[in-house]
């Protein structure tokens, strides 16, 4: 049994901040933990537009806090996403994402994440085995 709160991996190996400065991952099951995805709580600031494209991975994202907008870059549909509302992105679609205001998500990787990815200048996480 695994046992894990956000408290304990803040400011670790665990505590991810991109990059880009427009978000941070809380990363709370990797794939070193051996059960087939991995799991993050992930926040996204007010004011800030990211575009993320997991070519190697499909994730699903749950809202729990604030609102935003959701693009697909293929059709160029429009999402507002706020609590409650969740997106699966099962065909590794590329999207945009714009916080309207601070925005928290739990998030689900398949295949599991290793802890260490950030965003490539194509907005991909690397596969990593």
């Amino acid at each position: 049994m695994i046992v894990r709160s956000l408290k304990e991996i803040e400011n670790t190996h665990r505590d991810i901040k991109g990059a880009s400065g427009t978000w941070r991952s809380k990363r709370i099951i990797l794939a070193d933990d051996n059960v087939g995805f991995s799991f993050h709580e992930t926040t996204v600031y007010a004011g800030t537009e990211s575009t993320f494209w997991y070519k190697h991975h499909i994730e699903a994202v749950w809202c729990i806090e604030g609102e935003s907008e959701l693009v697909d870059e293929t059709t160029g549909k429009i999402y507002q996403i706020g609590v409650g509302d969740m997106y699966l992105l099962d065909k590794h679609d590329k999207h945009t994402l714009r916080a309207k205001t601070l925005s928290r998500y739990i998030c689900v990787f398949n295949p599991p994440i290793t802890g260490s990815e950030d965003h490539d200048k194509d907005g991909v996480y690397k596969l990593v085995k």
